[in-house]
């Protein structure tokens, strides 16, 4: 077992090589460069168009509200990512990774945007009438490229077992035992049955859950991070501190944090932050696919708005807890997270373990949606349903199972994933751009043919 551990570690370390986070950051610069730096200036109204306005009523076709889209790609991102995921990053790359996320996060929302754009715009409708889009789509539609999108799609079906499924049940498992002392195998039961009882209801049946349950849980996460921060609010300034410091610096070792390298805090940021918001992954734009939306460019408005909620939000909060309080302790995932919380204040654990569950059902909710689309790209539809039956069991596979297996496992097969969407966004960023200013230049009342005329 520690001979294929080393070579999985070999293959995870290759893949979060250089390269691909070059090719991460390198394509959320492209296009916050190409956009003009769209979502700084433009944030504002997207976060009115995601949380206030809601709904586009101009719409004529789509499976979903744009809200209720934004909601379950949220509820794939917002996971253990953003509690066991910032504790790892943090635990092995010291503060400075949390750094590193940050800048994950900021030009991940111009990729996010990137990716819903061409979402909506290559969607098509499948034999039961629903809504189909993702990287998958415009790789094959807008390139013409079917192979690559062929084996997107294949590492995406493949994907959501890990970062979607047994990830999440696994991190629940291990924070329910820790605080409540309850078997694993019992919480991988609890954790399938409540998932198929949503699931196997498709798309609406998961938009109408989380649109739901996802404002009541990142209300319920952030505001006992909040009620920490500010009943220790002279320590959130030295934490700050920390993070600037070693973003740029090595670590020491210290109590029981080993040290770490400057490219340490980098990968370790970079791959987690990614984990978490899911930027460049070709995930999110699946659900973005499915939105009741006019025009592509509204729905990508929407859909940015995930990475900042996800990561300079939610991340931002845990990461400031466990440097405030036990950054170098030794404990590593939902338990570094789980302690900083109750250190935070007498039964702060609790919020963490409940945070975890809700999170985690969540993710597997939005995940499994995912899956299926890609599983019904490669194999039709006929495909879906036993799709969903092997993804429920994996659940409770997911739940007994050592954490750094299934942690290196999502890991590669996330990065595989997106090697392709990466492609398929950097060559088609001349039709973002194209549809962007189209969208904006209709909104001055600008027609888009005097637009197309102009540039001639």
């Amino acid at each position: 077992m520690e001979s294929f551990m080393s070579w999985l570690d070999m293959i995870d370390g290759w893949v979060w090589g250089p390269v691909m986070l070059t090719l991460l950051v390198g394509t959320g610069l492209l296009l916050t460069i190409m956009l003009k730096g769209l979502q700084f200036r433009k944030l504002g109204y997207s976060l009115y168009l995601a949380l206030i306005k809601r709904k586009d009523d101009d719409a004529e076709e789509g499976d979903i509200s744009n809200f209720e889209a934004l909601m379950t790609a949220l509820s794939a991102t917002v996971g253990t990512g953003n509690i066991a995921g910032v504790a790892t990053a943090i635990a092995v790359g010291g503060p400075g990774a949390l750094f590193w996320m940050w800048i994950t996060g900021l030009v991940g929302m111009a990729t996010k945007f990137g990716e819903a754009v061409l979402a909506v715009k290559y969607r098509v409708k499948d034999e039961n009438g629903e809504m189909c889009g993702g990287p998958m789509y415009y790789i094959a539609r807008g390139l013409g490229w079917k192979g690559l999108g062929s084996v997107f799609a294949f590492f995406a079906a493949v994907a959501a077992f890990g970062i979607g499924n047994m990830v999440q049940s696994n991190s629940v498992a291990l924070a329910v035992k820790d605080t409540f002392g309850i078997d694993p195998f019992i919480v991988g039961i609890v954790l399938a049955v409540l998932s198929a009882l949503v699931v196997l209801g498709g798309i609406k049946s998961i938009g109408k859950v989380t649109s739901i349950l996802i404002p009541i849980m990142i209300v319920f996460y952030v505001g006992g991070a909040l009620f920490i921060l500010l009943t220790n609010i002279e320590k959130i300034g030295p934490a700050f501190g920390l993070v600037f410091e070693y973003a740029f610096n090595p670590v020491a070792a210290s109590g029981g944090f080993a040290g770490a390298t400057v490219a340490a805090a980098i990968r370790f940021g970079v791959a987690r932050g990614v984990f978490s918001n899911e930027s460049g992954l070709g995930s999110a734009p699946i659900a973005a696919a499915a939105a009741q939306t006019k025009h592509p460019v509204d729905q990508a408005l929407v859909s940015m708005t995930q990475t900042f909620i996800d990561t300079i939000v939610i991340c931002t909060m845990t990461g400031l807890v466990i440097i405030m309080f036990n950054w170098d302790s030794g404990l590593t995932s939902s338990s570094l997270t789980t302690e900083a919380f109750r250190l935070g204040f007498e039964g702060g654990q609790y919020i963490v373990t409940i945070g975890l569950i809700l999170f985690a059902y969540s993710t597997i909710l939005g995940w499994c949606y995912y899956g299926e689309k890609s599983i019904e790209y490669l194999l039709g539809a006929g495909a879906v349903k036993p799709y969903r039956v092997v993804y429920i069991a994996a659940i409770l596979f997911g739940s007994v199972q050592k954490v750094g297996l299934v942690w290196t496992l999502a890991d590669i097969f996330n990065g595989l994933m997106a090697l392709p969407n990466l492609l398929g966004l950097i060559f088609l960023s001349p039709v973002i751009v194209r549809e962007t200013r189209e969208y904006f230049a209709m909104k001055e009342g600008v027609a888009p043919e005097a637009l197309r005329h102009a540039d001639k």
